[in-house]
């Protein structure tokens, strides 16, 4: 990744005060050679089902479940926040069909008019037209993710990881090699599970945040990014118990609901993480 251009896209939208109010389109010279590098971007114009096809295409490939989840573990240690959510745009649209906008419509529109991304909690339009995208890789880079239910941030989210610079793999999506996974992930992953075991039902996602802070180095918004992508990817999964918060927390989505008591739904962590836990591990 080259950091030249990373900064670029970071200081196009946050400063010293936080966020700043960036008006697309782009241009100048330090736009184009971010540009040049493959972060950021000119904007998009792009219909539902073309996003769609191009998804559908690349979970063809059965490597890249490996490559997002080396990704994810590999981000762990060396904290490359921005290959984390990976994880959850594959989980998210791996069972998505190849379908249109229209074709099964919502009868209960939450996140989307199209009956197949409600279904999956992907928010999705019709048609994006001279769309930004370099915000959604912005909050990529800086947390690992904000709006990862985004049908677009999950196409851009994969297509980037397939394109990454960090190793010698091709971009060529018939050639996708895993990252390298340390004892030092190992160990941060198991912590990580761990913490969230805590059995109490008055826990949070919020508490296990905190929790999390002793797990690995990290900000309070990557920890959030982190809760977020693993309830996505079925990690962190409400279990079939009483709530002891109504409505859940109100600064997540997917893991709003969540309590200590649910822990974490061991099937889809050995699913996703088997030769890297310690008790699979050969």
């Amino acid at each position: 990744m080259d950091k030249k251009a990373v900064k670029i896209l970071l200081n196009t939208f946050w400063g010293g005060g936080g966020w700043k109010s960036p008006h697309a389109p782009f241009s100048g010279d330090d736009f184009e050679y971010a540009k040049s590098k493959g972060v950021m971007f000119d904007p998009l114009t792009i219909t539902h089902d073309e996003v769609v096809q191009r998804l559908h295409r690349m979970h063809q490939n059965p490597a890249l479940k490996e490559r997002v989840i080396t990704a994810f573990l590999h981000s762990l240690s060396t904290k490359k926040v921005y290959l984390r959510s990976a994880l959850s745009s594959w989980a998210l649209t791996r069972k998505l069909p190849l379908h249109t906008y229209g074709e099964r419509p919502a009868l209960h529109a939450n996140t989307s008019a199209c009956g197949d991304c409600n279904f999956l909690r992907l928010q999705s339009d019709e048609h994006y037209v001279h769309t930004d995208m370099n915000v959604l890789n912005f909050e990529r880079m800086k947390w690992g993710g904000v709006r990862h239910n985004w049908l677009l941030y999950c196409l851009m989210d994969l297509e980037l990881l397939l394109q990454d610079e960090n190793d010698n793999s091709s971009t060529d999506a018939s050639n996708i090699s895993p990252y390298e996974v340390t004892a030092e992930d190992q160990m941060i992953l198991a912590k990580l599970l761990e913490s969230a075991q805590t059995g109490d039902p008055n826990d949070s996602a919020r508490s296990l945040e905190k929790r999390w802070k002793e797990c690995l180095p990290s900000s309070k918004q990557e920890r959030d990014a982190l809760l977020e992508i693993w309830a996505a990817a079925g990690i962190l999964v409400e279990r079939d118990t009483p709530r002891k918060r109504k409505g859940g927390s109100g600064d997540f989505v997917f893991a709003a609901a969540w309590q200590g008591d649910d822990g974490y739904h061991a099937e889809n962590a050995i699913d996703y993480f088997s030769p890297y836990l310690p008790q699979t591990s050969k």
